[in-house]
């Protein structure tokens, strides 16, 4: 939380299954399934089948199958490197914002509590000539997501932004191997790094909406918990980039004067 604000899937397959086939469970290594060397199609597969036995049972042993001959469940890596990746996602939901910890707000807003909100802004914000909205939802989605791992760096740990964002990129490549690489990793790092960058009209009005969702925040717990948090609203003057992040700001910032009695 900055107060100081400055992806290939394989395709399915559509060769019926042979009769009574054993049930095939891969051998992984961080979250991917163990292959040959990177081979011309078809590619071999290594797995573990439990084979039935005469007497009803089943044993485990190695079994060798190319891809068009695995059955579904050999794709089933990208299922389970979904839900690996959805799950190192959970964190997002249950940290908490350390700027609003260390203004001593009880029971502060989450990373993907904040995110959400910022998605909805890039959803609800009217026609923006040149501007994809739906990137701008998906940029919204991912970029704090690396927090899952490196959690909320704010200005007051101190650590340079610099190494802030190398830790970042560090924790944003390990959970797309989690999640197996592919067209959907290598999205989430290309709308990371356009946010990271803010190398695009849609980074722009995105890194406008993190500030602006972060005085709403800010307002609404000043009204829920009795405090003056002039800090957040200070942090971000003058530094929205786009007319919509300046006009909603400016809509914030006057229901904020006009309850602590101010002028504009």
């Amino acid at each position: 939380m900055a107060v100081n604000s400055s992806t290939h899937c394989t395709p399915p397959l559509n060769r019926p299954l042979p009769p009574r086939l054993p049930l095939l469970f891969f051998n992984r290594n961080s979250y991917r399934p163990v292959s040959s060397n990177e081979a011309p199609n078809p590619r071999l597969l290594s797995v573990r089948a439990q084979i039935p036995g005469s007497d009803g049972f089943g044993s485990n042993k190695s079994v060798n199958l190319t891809d068009s001959e695995a059955p579904i469940e050999s794709s089933s890596s990208s299922t389970s490197s979904a839900i690996d990746f959805l799950t190192l996602c959970h964190s997002l939901k249950t940290t908490k914002r350390k700027g609003w910890i260390n203004h001593g707000i009880n029971g502060p807003e989450s990373i993907a509590d904040h995110m959400y909100r910022m998605a909805l802004m890039a959803l609800i914000v009217g026609e923006v000539p040149g501007v994809n909205r739906e990137r701008c939802i998906k940029i919204a989605i991912v970029h704090d997501i690396a927090e899952a791992i490196v959690g909320d760096i704010t200005p007051s740990d101190g650590v340079p932004k610099v190494e802030k964002s190398r830790m970042e990129q560090a924790a944003l490549n390990e959970m797309c191997k989690v999640l197996g690489g592919g067209m959907r990793a290598e999205e989430i790092q290309e709308l990371w790094a356009e946010y990271e960058n803010n190398a695009s009209i849609e980074a722009n009005l995105v890194k406008d909406f993190d500030k602006v969702e972060m005085i709403l925040q800010a307002l609404e717990y000043e009204m829920e918990h009795g405090k003056v948090l002039d800090e957040f609203f200070l942090s971000t003057a003058g530094k929205f980039q786009t007319e919509i992040g300046k006009s909603w700001a400016a809509e914030i910032n006057s229901r904020r004067n006009s309850r602590l009695g101010r002028q504009a």
